[in-house]
C-alpha cells in the first residue's frame, strides 16, 4: 500500500536474491524445532519437582500473562526502533532465561516461582519478537511473491514444530527434560546470531515520532480505519479462545473417557500438522482474488473439531476432521498475511501486527479457565457444540462486513512510504543507524 508522502518517493532497492527470507526462515526452523520440544520439557520439569496438573497450568500461565501485558508495546517499539535488532534482544532474553531454567532442573535446584519467573521473561521476550518478526517478514518479500513466500514460511514453521515436538519427547524419555531446554537456548542463541545479519539496508529510516503512546494510538486508528482488519481481529478473538478451550482442556477429556486414552488425542493433534503442511502447499500455488473471502470461509472448518467431540467421532473421524481444519487455517493464514502485506503501510506493521496478536490471544487465559465451570454447568457435550456454534455464528457475521468479501489482490508491488520532512534525512539517518 502507498502511503501520502511530502516529497515523492523513490522505488526500494531491490532484495538480494531473497537474504532476508532465507534468514529468517531458517532462524524460524531453528527456534521452532528447540521451542516445541522445550514446551514439553517445561511440563516435564515441573512434574518431576514434585509438582501437579494445577503447577503446570500456573508456570503456563506464567508465560501468557506477561505475553498479553506486553504485546502492544512490543509491537509499537519495533515500529520505532531497528526490528531486526528488537529480534535479537527478544532472542538473547529467551536464550538467557532458557539457559537459567535448564541449569535449575539438571542441578535439581529448580522450586515453581524460579520456573514462572523464568517462563514468564520468555513470555515477555515473545511480546517484543513477535510484533517485530511479522513486521521484518512482510518487509522482506515483494508483492509479486508474498503469497507464496508466506506459504513456505508457514510450511517450514509447522514442519519444525511437528519435528521439534517428536523430537522433544523422545529426548525426554531418554534423558533429563533439562537437556531438552539446553537446546532450546542454543536455538535462540544461533537464531538470534543469523537474525544479526538481516539486511535493512532497503528499509527507509523512521525519523523521530510522538512517543510510545502517540505510535500506539496510530496503530490503534490503522486497525479501526479499516472495517476488514478491526472485524477479523474481533473474530478471531472468539474463534482463537473457544478453539483453544476445545483443544486444551475438552480434547484431552474426551480422548481419556471416550477413545481410549491420550494416544488417539495424539494422532488428531498429528493430522491437523499433517493438514496444515497440506494447506501451505495448497497456498504456494493458489491465489484466489479474493483473499479474504476465500480465507474467511476457511474458517468455517475450525467448528468441525469441536462438533467431532461433542459426538464424538471415533479416532479415524476425528483425524479426518483435524486434517482438514489443519488445511483450512493454512488457507486463511496465508490469506491473512497477504492482505495485511498488501494494505498496510510498512512503517506500520509491527503495530497492526500486535493488535492482531493481542486481538488473539487476550482472551484464551479467559476461555481456558471457564472451560470447566461451563461443562459442569451444562455437560461436556453442550459446551463443545456452544463452541462449534459460537466459531459459526462469528464467522458468518464477518462475512456481513462489505470489505471482507471484496478485498482482491492487487499485482502491483507495495511502496515502502517514508516518514518525515526529506527523503535526504532519512537516507543519512538510515546510513548511520541501519533502521529497520
Amino acid at each position: 500500500m502507498t502511503s501520502a508522502s511530502s516529497s515523492p518517493t523513490p522505488a526500494p532497492r531491490s532484495l538480494p536474491a531473497g537474504r532476508n527470507f532465507g534468514l529468517l526462515t531458517a532462524a524460524a526452523i531453528i527456534t521452532s524445532l528447540g521451542s516445541n520440544g522445550a514446551l514439553i520439557a517445561a511440563a516435564f520439569a515441573v512434574l518431576e519437582s514434585g509438582g501437579d496438573g494445577g503447577d503446570v497450568g500456573l508456570v503456563a500461565a506464567a508465560r501468557t500473562a506477561p505475553l498479553v501485558l506486553f504485546l502492544l508495546i512490543g509491537g509499537a517499539v519495533a515500529d520505532r526502533l531497528p526490528r531486526h535488532r528488537v529480534m535479537v534482544a527478544a532472542n538473547t532474553l529467551n536464550f538467557l532465561s532458557q539457559a537459567a531454567f535448564a541449569w535449575l532442573v539438571l542441578t535439581g535446584g529448580a522450586q515453581l516461582w524460579h520456573m514462572m519467573v523464568l517462563t514468564g521473561l520468555c513470555g515477555v521476550g515473545q511480546a517484543f519478537f513477535g510484533p517485530a518478526s511479522e513486521g521484518m517478514l512482510m518487509s522482506s518479500v515483494s508483492g509479486e511473491q508474498a503469497a507464496r513466500a508466506f506459504a513456505f514460511f508457514r510450511m517450514s514453521m509447522h514442519g519444525a514444530a511437528i519435528g521439534g515436538a517428536a523430537l522433544g519427547g523422545a529426548m525426554i524419555a531418554a534423558m533429563n527434560p533439562g537437556w531438552v531446554l539446553a537446546v532450546d537456548a542454543a536455538a535462540f542463541a544461533v537464531a538470534g546470531a543469523l537474525r544479526a545479519f538481516l539486511d535493512v539496508g532497503h528499509i527507509p529510516a523512521r525519523l523521530p515520532g510522538g512517543g510510545l503512546l502517540a505510535d500506539l494510538r496510530d496503530g490503534w486508528q490503522e486497525v479501526v480505519g479499516r472495517p476488514w482488519l478491526w472485524a477479523v481481529v474481533l473474530q478471531f478473538s472468539v474463534v482463537v479462545a473457544v478453539v483453544g478451550a476445545a483443544e486444551a482442556v475438552y480434547g484431552p477429556l474426551v480422548a481419556q473417557d471416550e477413545l481410549g486414552g491420550a494416544r488417539p488425542w495424539g494422532f488428531a493433534l498429528a493430522a491437523f500438522g499433517v493438514g496444515t503442511l497440506g494447506g501451505a502447499l495448497l497456498m504456494m500455488r493458489w491465489k484466489p482474488r479474493r483473499l479474504l473471502l476465500a480465507g474467511t470461509l476457511c474458517v468455517f472448518p475450525l467448528a468441525l473439531p469441536s462438533a467431532g467431540l461433542a459426538i464424538p467421532l471415533p479416532v479415524a473421524g476425528l483425524c479426518a476432521v483435524m486434517f482438514v481444519t489443519g488445511v483450512a487455517i493454512e488457507v486463511f493464514g496465508v490469506s491473512w498475511m497477504t492482505a495485511l502485506h498488501q494494505e498496510i503501510p510498512e512503517e506500520k506493521l509491527s503495530r497492526v501486527a500486535a493488535y492482531d496478536w493481542f486481538g488473539s490471544v487476550a482472551m484464551v487465559p479467559l476461555a481456558t479457565a471457564a472451560a470447566g465451570p461451563v461443562e459442569t454447568l451444562v455437560g461436556r457435550s453442550a459446551a463443545l457444540w456452544g463452541c462449534a456454534a459460537l466459531i459459526v455464528l462469528v464467522t458468518a457475521g464477518v462475512l456481513c462486513v462489505p470489505d471482507v468479501r471484496n478485498l482482491t489482490r492487487r499485482s502491483s508491488v507495495k511502496k515502502i512510504s517514508v516518514p518525515g520532512p526529506t527523503r535526504e534525512s532519512a537516507d543519512a539517518e538510515g546510513a548511520v543507524g541501519g533502521l529497520g
